[in-house]
């Protein structure tokens, strides 16, 4: 059975505006603007069976350009470490991402915060291309320990609505969202200077005039 927070993450990445607008109560206006770029650009989201062992995550989240399987970790703490079965389940998310030139991504909520609560991270891989490829560049890959093994740390952690800003941005808006846009695109009233008329000329100089 799917978790709550499993379903609010689903909701938002949907483009639901209620989802969205329930994530980010307690967020800024301009975080909250990014986020809801998702309304225009949603994704199929499809809840994985199983328990995700097989590498396909809790939930893949499908669009025309892209695909996401992800891994949703609810926590209360800012660290997460793998052992077990949810080392198992990275090294599987890790296995299908290189296998099927996919990006896995890891979700992980933070309890009792306020503003974004969500942080994105994606799995290191080496098979990414195209638009993968370039998205990879701005989403951070797991941090890893002393020890050199993956794990979770809120801190380090892509905000959820700067991933929507990044993989829901229109292309035709050449860099900028439409929220920008639209707000560069104010139109400013201008005056209109109207010229004094000119002072007429003393009387003596008026007998010189041609």
């Amino acid at each position: 059975m799917a978790s709550s927070y499993e379903r609010e993450l689903r909701a938002v990445l949907a483009g639901s505006p209620d989802g969205v607008r329930a994530v980010t109560r307690s967020c800024t206006e301009l975080e909250r603007a990014r986020a809801m770029q998702v309304v225009q650009r949603p994704f199929l989201v499809v809840r994985a069976a199983g328990s995700g062992m097989d590498g396909s995550g809790d939930l893949l989240a499908l669009r025309g350009d892209i695909c996401f399987p992800i891994e949703v970790k609810t926590r209360a703490d800012k660290k997460v470490y793998f052992s077990g079965q949810t080392e198992a389940q990275l090294e599987a998310m890790k296995d299908i991402g290189e296998k099927c030139e996919l990006m896995p991504l890891y979700a992980h909520r933070l309890k009792g915060v306020r503003g974004d609560s969500w942080r994105i991270f994606r799995v290191d891989t080496s098979t990414l291309s195209g638009r993968l490829a370039a998205l990879s560049k701005r989403i951070p890959t797991l941090p890893l320990t002393r020890t050199g093994k993956p794990h979770l740390d809120w801190d380090q952690g892509l905000p959820l609505h700067q991933f929507l800003g990044v993989v829901c941005r229109n292309s035709e808006d050449s860099g900028l969202s439409r929220i920008v846009s639209d707000a560069l695109a104010i139109k400013v009233e201008t005056e209109t200077v109207v010229e004094a008329a000119p002072e007429p000329l003393p009387t003596w100089m008026q007998r010189f005039r041609v």
